[in-house]
């Protein structure tokens, strides 16, 4: 009996740490899953898919309205002061205009408009400079508005374009309006197809499952949790007839063969299971035809699974952590890329303002009149432009 065992052992042992070198050369995860990918990466991964061709193009500068005038604006400033400099060497002095029988002086002409004006400028220059700077708290002047709000900005921010530009709402509707579930899912099944019919991926497959079933069956633990089943069994299912009465005779008798017998069929199962893995082949080959089959079930079940994936998404929180990440400049260029030019426009405005303030305080009938009867004249032109224009477009 010990002459049985010693052989028993060597041999199966020996042949388990040939299988196990072989196993470990020819199959493994990430080869597996380099073939796979490499396949199905022809049906699943297109060059269209990158959305490149969809990025939208950055709108064209404005060149009308205002912004036809802010290269005129810009000049206010620097020619306001240097007019305020001249007031102090000559401002009219003594001379008047006629207008309509009325005598208007023009002495100190210069000095109110340019004063006027130089003060609209600086105002509108400080209230814009004070809601992005100072950057940092500072002792005596405080700190810009936004910087100082920053949390408040990130918050509302946020939360607006949660609320109105993309949210869970809007992810679903356009999943579901684009039809990329249906488009992926027949790329699927024929990728599914196209991987199952190839014998790299099948040998991979089938050798990756050798090796696994060989590993398992060749651990003593399970080998002896099989022996001891193995026996359970036998003895559950013996007949109470000559042939169960000749088995419990043949395990009273010889019970120490019986286990060693037993334990050298479980030995050679790792050895044994080529022609189980042999059986994977009729389901790869049903597996495509299958999925073809449940294509309306496999819709279903990405769908499923991409809204519930969207469900776990928080994207108001994800577009405030974003925002809270950025420091106050960042901040500051965040909101200057998009308001920069209406900002300086309303910045040089205050300028061509303050002087109209300046012939108001100069020539206060005068002026009134002046400047209310051109207000006027630019508005009814500007309306009847407008008018003409909306007459003359196509209906949409």
């Amino acid at each position: 009996m010990a002459d049985f065992d010693a052989g028993s052992d060597a041999r199966p042992q020996e042949a388990e740490a040939s299988d196990g070198v072989a196993d470990s050369a020819e199959a493994s995860w990430p080869r597996l899953q380099r073939k796979v990918i490499r396949r199905a990466g022809r049906h699943l991964l297109r060059p269209g898919d990158r959305g490149d061709e969809t990025a939208i193009d950055p709108p064209s500068r404005q060149v009308d309205g205002y912004a036809r005038w802010l290269p005129v604006l810009r000049v206010l400033p620097w020619a306001l002061g240097a007019l305020f400099a001249v007031s102090f060497v000559w401002d009219f002095p003594g001379v008047t205009v006629t207008v309509v029988g009325y005598t208007v002086p023009l002495e100190n002409l210069l000095r109110f408009t340019a004063v006027s004006g130089l003060v609209g400028f600086g105002t509108n220059w400080l209230a814009i400079t004070m809601l992005f700077r100072p950057r940092e708290p500072r002792p005596l002047v405080g700190q810009g508005l936004v910087p100082a709000q920053r949390e408040r900005v990130a918050y509302r921010l946020a939360q607006a374009v949660s609320d109105e530009l993309i949210n869970k709402r809007i992810i679903k509707e356009k999943i579901r309006e684009s039809g990329l579930v249906t488009q992926y899912r027949d790329r699927l099944v024929a990728a599914a197809g196209d991987v199952m019919t190839d014998e790299a991926v099948r040998s991979e497959i089938k050798a990756l499952l050798r090796k696994i079933l060989r590993d398992i069956l060749s651990t003593p633990s399970v080998q002896e949790r099989i022996v001891a089943l193995t026996a359970q069994q036998v003895e559950a299912h013996a007949s109470d007839g000559l042939s169960g009465l000749a088995l419990r005779a043949y395990r009273f008798f010889g019970e120490e063969d019986f286990h060693a017998r037993l334990h050298e069929t479980v030995r050679r199962l790792p050895t044994s299971i080529d022609p189980l893995v042999e059986e994977v082949d009729p389901l790869l080959d049903r597996l495509p035809t299958e999925l073809e089959r449940r294509s309306e079930k496999v819709e279903e079940l990405l769908t499923g699974i991409i809204l519930r994936l969207v469900d776990t998404l928080d994207v108001e929180t994800m577009i405030y952590d974003n925002v809270r990440a950025y420091d106050e400049r960042q901040l500051e260029m965040l909101l200057r890329r998009t308001t920069n030019k209406q900002l300086n426009y309303i910045k040089y405005l205050g300028a061509a303002l303050g002087i109209v303030g300046g012939f108001i305080i100069w020539a206060p009938a005068v002026s009134l009149v002046a400047f209310t009867t051109l207000g006027l004249a630019v508005y009814a032109v500007d309306e009847i432009l407008y008018r003409s224009r909306t007459d003359a477009a196509p209906p949409p």
